[in-house]
C-alpha cells in the first residue's frame, strides 16, 4: 500500500535528490557519502527515476522555507528545466517548509522520513510489519496536516458524529487518522499476543539464537544465505530485507560434534532512523533482543564504515539490546578491499579476537567465524551431574541432541549423567 506517494501513473516519476549540507558541530558524515546514500534510498523505491542530485550548502536553515530565497529560485529553475515531479530532501522537513516549497516549486516534496516510510511500505511482508509501517506512516501524516488548503473547508456543519459546524477538512482528516491509529493499535495487540505464543514455542526449542545485525546493504543476507542455505532476497539495494528470517544452523565444535543454533537475519539499520519507525524496528528485532550472540556485519570496504558501525551501536542501545550480550564484528566484503587496505584490516583482526574478516560472496573467513561463535556460545559452561528417571526419555534425548553429555551411567533408579552446558541450555532444559 502506497502511503505517501499516491500517483498511479504507469511511467516513472522524475525525481531530484537534494542533500542539505547543514554546517553544524555535530556533522559526522561527509556530504558526498550522505548524498550517495540518499540516492540509493531513492533507487530502492520502485516507480522513481532519479534524474539528478546535488549537495546544497546550508549555513543556516530558514524556519519557513529551509533554503534561502536565492537558492529557492535557483533550484526552481533547475527543477523546471528538468521537468522534475518529486524532490527528495535528505533530512527533516517541517510541514510548513514542505507546504511552502511545494507551492514555490510546484512539485511534490518528500523528506528522508517520508522516503524511508515509502520503502518500508513497499517491502513489509508480514502482517505485523505491515501494521507497524502503517502506524508509523499515519503518525507521520498527522504532522503533515497543516492549515493550508482553505478550499477544502466545509462550509456547513454535519451530524454530531461527523463534526460540528464549520469543521475543516484538516480536522476531519486528523480525526480519521486518529481513529485509524486506534484501530491499528488494537490489531497490533492481537499480533503481539500471537508473537508471544510463537516466542514461547521457540523457547521450548533447545537452541541458542545468533542474530545478524548491521547497516543496511552490509551483506547480512548474502552471509545468511551462505551459512543457512536459505534464499533470502539479496540485492545491492538499501532495505532489501525488511521482515526477519530465521533458520537452523550447525556450528562445528572442537570435539568433532556440532552445536545447533537458530540464526536470524534482520532489517538493516540506517543513520538518522525516523522516530516513527523505532517501534517497527523493535518488532522486527525481537530475536536480537533475546539473542545469545550478535554478529555485527560491516561493509568494511565502505568509506563510511566507522560511522555506519557507530550508528548501528547507537540504534542497538536505543532498542534496549543487553550490553552484556557478546558481539563479534564481521568485517565483510574483504574481496572489495585494495591490497594495502586489506593488509591494514588483517593487522587489526589479528590484534582483536572479536574481529573476523570475511567475504560472504566467496566464503572466505567463515570457518573461523563459525568456530569462534560456537566457542562463545559454549563459554561459561559448567559441568554438573544430573539424574533422570527411566521415564524421562524425552529429556535424555534432548541432552544428547545438544551434545552436552560427557558421561552416562545407568543405575537402579535411572540414568546418572555428567553434562557440560551453558546457562542458556540449562535454563531450556529446566523448561522441558
Amino acid at each position: 500500500m502506497k502511503i505517501i506517494l499516491e500517483t498511479e501513473d504507469v511511467g516513472l516519476t522524475r525525481a531530484w535528490v537534494i542533500h542539505p549540507d547543514i554546517k553544524t558541530a555535530e556533522r559526522r558524515r561527509l556530504p558526498e557519502f550522505a548524498l550517495g546514500e540518499a540516492v540509493a534510498l531513492a533507487a530502492a523505491l520502485p516507480g522513481l527515476e532519479v534524474i539528478g542530485s546535488e549537495i546544497t550548502p546550508l549555513p543556516k536553515t530558514r524556519a519557513g522555507t529551509l533554503f534561502g530565497t536565492g537558492k529557492i529560485e535557483e533550484l526552481k529553475q533547475r527543477l523546471k528545466d528538468e521537468e522534475i515531479e518529486l524532490v527528495l530532501i535528505d533530512g527533516p522537513v517541517t510541514p510548513v517548509q514542505q507546504r511552502n516549497l511545494e507551492r514555490e516549486w510546484k512539485v511534490k516534496i518528500l523528506d528522508r522520513t517520508g522516503l524511508i516510510l515509502e520503502i518500508f511500505s513497499d517491502r513489509a511482508a508480514t502482517r505485523e510489519g505491515v501494521l507497524q509501517v502503517e502506524l508509523a506512516a499515519l503518525s507521520y501524516q498527522r504532522t503533515r496536516l497543516v492549515r493550508a488548503w482553505t478550499h477544502l473547508e466545509r462550509q456547513r456543519g454535519g451530524l454530531g458524529f461527523v463534526g460540528g459546524p464549520g469543521e475543516t477538512q484538516i480536522e476531519a482528516d486528523r480525526r480519521a487518522i486518529d481513529e485509524a491509529i486506534t484501530r491499528i493499535r488494537r490489531q497490533l495487540e492481537k499480533t503481539v499476543k500471537t508473537r508471544e505464543l510463537h516466542r514461547a514455542a521457540r523457547a521450548k526449542v533447545p537452541y541458542p539464537v545468533v542474530a545478524l545485525v548491521g547497516y543496511t546493504n552490509a551483506g547480512k543476507s548474502t552471509l545468511f544465505n551462505r551459512l543457512t542455505g536459505a534464499e533470502v532476497l539479496v540485492k545491492d539495494m538499501l532495505f532489501a530485507t525488511l521482515d526477519p528470517t530465521m533458520r537452523s544452523v550447525e556450528l562445528p565444535l572442537d570435539n568433532g560434534g556440532a552445536l545447533e543454533i537458530i540464526m536470524s537475519d534482520t532489517v538493516g539499520f540506517i543513520s538518522d532512523l525516523p522516530t516513527q519507525l523505532v517501534a517497527a524496528f523493535r518488532a522486527t528485532l525481537e530475536e536480537v533482543l533475546s539473542a545469545d550472540l550478535i554478529l555485527h556485519v560491516r561493509d568494511i570496504s565502505h568509506p563510511e564504515t566507522e560511522n555506519q558501525a557507530r550508528d548501528v551501536r547507537a540504534i542497538m542501545a536505543d532498542l534496549g539490546v543487553d550490553p552484556e550480550v557478546p558481539v563479534l564484528e564481521v568485517w565483510n566484503k574483504l574481496d572489495r578491499l585494495a591490497p594495502d587496505a586489506l593488509e591494514t584490516a588483517r593487522n587489526k583482526a589479528e590484534r582483536d579476537e572479536a574481529i573476523f574478516l570475511t567475504s560472504a560472496l566467496d566464503g572466505s573467513g567463515l570457518d573461523d567465524l563459525l568456530a569462534r561463535a560456537a566457542a562463545h556460545l559454549r563459554a561459561g559452561s559448567t559441568t554438573e551431574e544430573i539424574t533422570l528417571d527411566f521415564s524421562d526419555g524425552r529429556a535424555r534425548a534432548w541432552l544428547f541432541g545438544q551434545e552436552v553429555v560427557d558421561h552416562e551411567e545407568q543405575t537402579e533408579d535411572g540414568f546418572k549423567l555428567t553434562v557440560t552446558w551453558t546457562a542458556t541450555q540449562k535454563g531450556q532444559f529446566e523448561k522441558l
